[in-house]
């Protein structure tokens, strides 16, 4: 298990938290998404690795903007 976490601009509200939890749980070895709405963060965990443009198509996908992962 792997966990990385990114950086997601323009959330402001709880269905915000669920698009984009949504669409990144479709990513293929996603096991975990969690979002902390305050302050942008989404950690995501998967079964191996999972490429930061899947990340980014999916929050592209939800509507918001990756801003980037996190160090």
């Amino acid at each position: 298990m792997t966990t990385k976490s990114y950086t997601v601009k323009g959330m402001t509200c709880g269905h915000c938290v669920a698009s984009v939890t949504e669409e990144i749980s479709e990513i293929a070895g996603v096991t975990d998404v969690t979002v902390d709405l305050e302050t942008g963060r989404v950690d995501v965990t998967a079964d191996g690795t999972v490429g930061d443009d899947a990340v980014r198509a999916a929050v592209d996908e939800a509507g918001y903007e990756l801003v980037g992962p996190v160090s």
